[in-house]
């Protein structure tokens, strides 16, 4: 059994399944940011045709699909069943080879080590109770010459003001109770978990979202409030 998982934060996301795909909905921000990240990590791998991919938290899919688009062959992995069912259900009304398993990283980590070239662990680190577990996985996961990609958000004044006062409470960019600042990861944290992974951070980048204009672009400079970092897992 699985025990680096939060029944609360799994219960708020099966409430939010069947409007994953809506993009006027709760997740109008995720499919906002999308199209940016998948090019940052189809950039930061060298390409994604006929790589064995995973997306970690894929939630309703957003990201998984885009993946398969891409032409990976991806696999997404979630612990929310409601999630995984949209998921299954989205890819099957387009006619997407996409797989989808109601699993933890963890328990992939365990049965498939060193599976797939490309690992991604999008806006899910933060909502879990041990980030530094799923890091390790994902280590477990990805063979070496691999990438893995992660995405969270800062812990920070600045990101406490934006993601929580501004996108849940002023705003209403994302249901109440989305976040919990004490989860937000620092880049110094994320990157000790990643080493400890036998990991090596490339690169850090800033993720900024602008909900006026409904548009996402990165930024090297600014890691304040959404970053991701890109790590290779070395051949020794």
């Amino acid at each position: 059994m699985n025990t680096n998982v939060d029944a609360g934060e799994i219960a708020h996301f099966e409430s939010l399944a069947a409007r994953w795909w809506d993009p006027r909905g709760e997740m109008a921000a995720l499919h906002v940011i999308n199209p940016v990240r998948t090019r940052y990590i189809e950039r930061a791998v060298g390409g994604l045709k006929d790589k064995t991919a995973l997306d970690v938290g894929c939630g309703g899919g957003l990201l998984t699909e885009a993946l398969a688009r891409g032409g990976a062959h991806a696999l997404g992995i979630d612990l929310a069943q409601a999630s995984i069912e949209v998921a299954q259900r989205h890819a099957a009304e387009h006619k997407l080879e996409v797989q989808y398993r109601l699993a933890s990283a963890e328990e992939l980590a365990a049965e498939r080590p060193g599976s797939f070239d490309l690992v991604c662990c999008l806006e899910m680190l933060e909502h879990v109770p041990d980030p530094a577990s799923v890091v390790a996985a994902c280590g477990r996961l990805v063979r070496p010459g691999g990438g893995v990609v992660f995405s969270t958000i800062n812990r920070n004044p600045k990101a406490y003001a934006l993601m929580i006062l501004g996108a849940e409470y002023a705003l209403g960019l994302v249901p109440r109770g989305t976040h919990d600042y004490a989860k937000f990861i620092r880049p110094s944290e994320l990157d000790r978990w990643a080493r400890s992974a036998g990991l090596e951070p490339k690169e850090v980048i800033g993720l900024r979202y602008n909900p006026v204009l409904l548009s996402a672009s990165l930024n090297a400079r600014d890691l304040d409030v959404n970053y991701l970092m890109k790590c290779e897992k070395p051949f020794s």
